[in-house]
Order: structure tokens, then sequence, then C-alpha cells
């Protein structure tokens, strides 16, 4: 299954939220409509508490939780000094 552009789309607002990005967020800020496109879809998926926006859900915390143990799983190791 290829990742289509719209998932793209909403890891990257997912990866905002988590990895030390801000605790709640407004959409409207960022002019990029596939931003705003984003963050609607995943509010229908019941990721983020707003349309434009707003706080990450339970569900959202265990996606962003998820999400970056993939990363860490395709980050490569750091060599040895």
């Amino acid at each position: 299954m290829p990742i289509d552009h719209e998932l793209i789309e909403e890891l990257n607002l997912l990866r905002r939220f988590g990895m030390g990005g801000p605790v709640a967020m407004d959409v409207h800020a960022n002019p990029d409509p596939a931003v705003t496109a984003a963050a609607s879809r995943m509010f229908n998926k019941g990721l983020i508490s707003a349309v434009d926006g707003g706080k990450l859900t339970d569900n959202g915390q265990a996606a962003v939780k998820h999400m970056e143990r993939l990363f860490n799983l395709l980050d490569p190791p750091l060599e040895p000094i």
C-alpha cells in the first residue's frame, strides 16, 4: 500500500503536535490549504479536538506515541565514536 500525499500531510501535522511541539495549535495561522485539510481529516478521525487544530485527543496522543516509536525504529543508529 503506497502512502498517499494526504496521509503524509497528516503525519507531518501530527509530528508538529508531538515531538516537543505545541500543546494546542491553530492551523489557520498556516496559509497552506493542505495543512488545513489535514487538520480537518484528523478531526474527523478523532485525533484532534477541533477542525482547525485544537489539542490532541487521547487517540491523537496514542498515535503520536506510535509514530515516535516508528521513527525511532527507522532512524539509523548512531555510529560509535
